[in-house]
């Protein structure tokens, strides 16, 4: 008994290495792949642009997304609200997160209208909104970016698989080409991390 015990564990500990070693290796590939794009860099360098050029302009930067993507639309709103990595003046992001109004605009209007509702409410020429989706094609971030372009606000895209519809609709579109939700949210958040730091070095270049 103790030996097959034995074996039991020492076989499932050789798949679990296995499986970490592959998962790890899977993602630096998915993350190396979006790397080697000389379009992604540019892409970016233009959404870090439209950023500083919301901020210098008196503007606000808006992000939604879903599920993860809203966890990521938090998370990039408010280390620009708060800080990265060195203390600095607050900078003007909104993250569409806010739950009482998803509660009211879903039931009133349908899910498909929290974020745009929140375009229309706060939106002005020269913001800018990161319209985050894995697929490219989230009805509700779809109508955001449509009720954007509206109002003057600069739309960014950070997508995943093929782009999607909002591919074409955002004025920049950044794509994580996979196939995989996780590997496309892993690289999203990395891409989140750039542009804050390219803000804070370019606003705020006495901490670098």
């Amino acid at each position: 008994m103790f030996k097959r015990k034995s074996y039991f564990r020492f076989f499932l500990e050789i798949t679990l290495s296995n499986f970490i070693k592959e998962s790890l290796i899977e993602a630096k590939e998915v993350l190396e792949t979006f790397i080697n794009n000389d379009q992604n860099i540019v892409a970016m360098e233009s959404a870090i642009e439209s950023f500083i050029n919301t901020l210098n302009s008196g503007g606000r930067i808006y992000s939604c997304g879903n599920g993860g993507s809203m966890c990521d639309s938090m998370h990039f709103a408010e280390e620009l609200t708060g800080r990265y990595r060195k203390d600095r003046r607050a900078l003007a992001a909104i993250s569409f997160s806010d739950p009482s109004h998803m509660s009211c605009v879903g039931n009133d209007f349908g899910y498909d209208a929290i974020f745009s509702k929140m375009v229309e409410a706060f939106g002005q020429p020269g913001d800018s909104l990161l319209a985050i989706s894995t697929s490219g094609n989230s009805a509700n971030v779809i109508n955001a970016v449509n009720e954007a372009k509206k109002l003057g606000v600069t739309t960014i895209g950070l997508l995943g698989k093929d782009g999607g519809e909002l591919k074409a609709l955002v004025d920049i579109p950044i794509i994580v080409e996979s196939k995989l939700t996780d590997r496309i949210q892993e690289v999203h958040i990395k891409i989140i991390h750039n542009f804050i730091q390219g803000i804070e070095r370019k606003l705020f270049p006495e901490h670098y």
